[in-house]
């Protein structure tokens, strides 16, 4: 059975940017609301026995022509990759600029990294609803953004976004309603204060392979 994974910070430590009762319902509810429904769906599915693959291969199982992905596999195995991703891709000694290699893809293939946040944020902004916005590595090597709708990930092939993420952005209102309420801009620009850039990098080494 798929489980929660446990924050490397206190709920709190993410403050002013991202507040704590945020924290605690988007962790301790949202995220564990998709793990339970996921390993309801795959039980009543007859799949994962003994033992659930790992996250990252099983959405990459969820395409159109298997039966055995139904809307509620792909929902919450969405939701879970999703969101494990994302609590490691924030830190409370995050911020700045990327560096190392991915510091010169970004440069490679943006321009610059003021480029690259300007696109990233588009992306995060335009994105109706609730969805994601990415940072990935497509199928050229190279980076590049976009956006998924509800809880899909670029890694599914039934993705409108087909690639390996490095960062993403959760812009569902439970993710920032209770600080920021509408204003999903300032959001996205808090985002940037919070980025963990060495698991950035090792995300993006991950996705070249």
């Amino acid at each position: 059975m798929y489980t929660l994974p446990e924050l490397t910070y206190n709920k709190e430590a993410l403050e002013p940017h991202i507040d704590a009762k945020t924290m605690e319902i988007h962790h301790g509810k949202h995220h564990a609301a998709y793990v339970a429904k996921l390993n309801d769906a795959l039980q009543a599915a007859g799949a994962a026995k003994p033992l659930p693959l790992p996250i990252e291969e099983l959405v990459k199982t969820i395409d159109a022509s298997n039966p055995a992905s139904n809307p509620a596999i792909r929902n919450n195995a969405g939701g879970h990759l999703n969101h494990s991703m994302f609590w490691t891709l924030l830190s409370p000694q995050g911020g700045g600029s990327p560096e190392g290699s991915l510091a010169a893809a970004i440069q490679r293939d943006f321009g610059s990294f003021s480029a690259l946040k300007e696109k990233f944020t588009h992306s995060a902004m335009t994105r109706f609803g609730s969805g994601w916005a990415w940072l990935c590595v497509g199928s050229d090597k190279k980076l590049v953004i976009g956006s998924t709708p509800n809880q899909d990930n670029p890694l599914m092939p039934v993705s409108e976004f087909k690639a390996s993420p490095v960062l993403g952005l959760d812009v569902w209102e439970h993710a920032y309603y209770l600080l920021y309420q509408n204003r999903r801009p300032d959001y996205i620009a808090a985002f940037w204060n919070l980025i963990n850039w060495k698991q950035a990098e090792k995300n993006y080494q991950q996705a070249l392979k």
